[in-house]
């Protein structure tokens, strides 16, 4: 981290803020879509009711003294949280407190009928169903006809802007990132990235090295970071890829293990180059040379300065860490309101190996902006560029 002191981490206290908002207005909408998805009987219904109540004018609660996972939550401060207002504790902490509490009310975890039932599940299939899934993978027959070059530069911000409407469009049209994408870019270590994953032949050597991808939301957004870690491997850029994905269903739409294979056959069931994709991820997953991984500090509420020695230690063997999303970039750079222009590789100094964040702005967090960059936003755009989704960043710290 850098040598001043961090601002404070953000929580969910000011009324009119990003967090306020997320706590008092999303969570509660999220519970009522969660009720209406599923035939839930009187007793879950009466336990969402609840949580509810809990999350927008009660306190945090417990786990259950027998739940799976209570040491790993008092481990990461719930003993410390309990009784207090989900506002006044941080942000991220109460976010990732709230999905885990979500899953114990709706008997996720418990021994009943609902036991292992997704309760997002029905908006993720949606978001894969949808006529525009067919579009963006129907695109990628055009684009196989395009240089090597062309096609890294489609893919990887395919994979940067995730589930926008105009993803079909970025990948078919190579001229899409130059005239539209890259001026929403805040910052772009593109070619840095990309210098730190050459092809074996480039490095005079027969193997190439291991990438970590760090994923974040499922459905449309998996699709093209899949197809991103295809391109690796077919390349040469990649020998092996690890992909992290959360243990559990998390923040609605965060990619589970179901979630990697629900678009593993998506992509085998379309036609043309998404088949062939699709078919060649299977076999690298069959074959070890992709693997899933869904550890459990994939959804602990803390940032990654906090990593536990295992996966410090797999990071620090890789090549490069990818970093997708915008939750993940809170947890890398820590959720706190940097200066803009405190440098990214000051915050990110800790990681234990080469790592590129691949982001959305959809929070207030953000570093690595030039003095110009961040005042040409707030003349532009006030404080809303931070939050809108209509900016993305390709920050790299080798």
């Amino acid at each position: 981290m850098p040598d001043t002191p961090a601002p404070p981490v953000i929580l969910g206290d000011e009324p009119g803020s990003f967090p306020h908002g997320v706590l008092a207005e999303r969570h509660p909408a999220i519970i009522r879509q969660v009720r209406d998805a599923f035939p839930y009987d009187p007793a879950v219904h009466h336990a969402l009711d609840a949580l509810l109540e809990s999350c927008t004018k009660g306190v945090i609660e417990p786990l259950p003294a027998d739940a799976h996972d209570v040491a790993h939550w008092r481990e990461w401060g719930l003993d410390a949280h309990v009784g207090r207002s989900w506002f006044d504790v941080p942000w991220l902490w109460s976010e990732s407190y709230f999905y885990r509490r979500l899953l114990d009310v709706v008997g996720y975890f418990g021994p009943g009928v609902w036991h292992g039932i997704d309760p997002f599940r029905p908006f993720k299939l949606a978001e894969l169903d949808a006529p525009e899934t067919d579009e963006e993978l129907a695109a990628l027959d055009a684009l196989e006809a395009r240089p090597a070059h062309e096609r890294a530069r489609a893919l990887l911000h395919g994979s940067l802007w995730g589930n926008r409407a105009d993803l079909g469009f970025r990948l078919s049209d190579s001229e899409a990132a130059a005239r539209d994408a890259v001026p929403a870019l805040v910052a772009d270590d593109s070619e840095a990235l990309w210098a730190l994953l050459p092809t074996t032949g480039d490095t005079g050597t027969d193997k190439a090295p291991t990438v970590c991808l760090i994923a974040d939301n499922a459905g449309r957004e998996l699709i093209p970071d899949l197809l991103l870690a295809a391109h690796l491997l077919a390349t040469g850029r990649a020998g092996g890829i690890v992909l992290h994905v959360k243990p559990y269903p998390y923040y609605i739409s965060d990619a589970t293990p179901a979630d990697v294979v629900d678009a593993l056959r998506r992509l085998t069931a379309a036609p043309g180059a998404a088949a062939e994709h699709g078919r060649r991820l299977w076999a690298a997953v069959a074959d070890g040379i992709l693997t899933v991984r869904a550890h459990p500090f994939s959804a602990a509420p803390l940032p990654f300065t906090d990593l536990p020695p295992g996966l410090r230690a797999e990071f620090g063997a890789a090549a490069l860490t990818l970093v997708k999303g915008d939750l993940n970039y809170r947890r890398l750079v820590g959720d706190r309101r940097w200066p803009p222009t405190t440098p990214f590789a000051d915050v990110t100094a800790y990681f234990p190996g080469p790592v590129a964040a691949l982001r959305t702005l959809k929070s207030d967090v953000i570093t690595g902006l030039s003095a110009r960059t961040e005042a040409a936003l707030v003349a532009a755009e006030g404080q809303r560029w931070r939050t809108g989704g209509t900016h993305a960043l390709v920050q790299v710290r080798p």
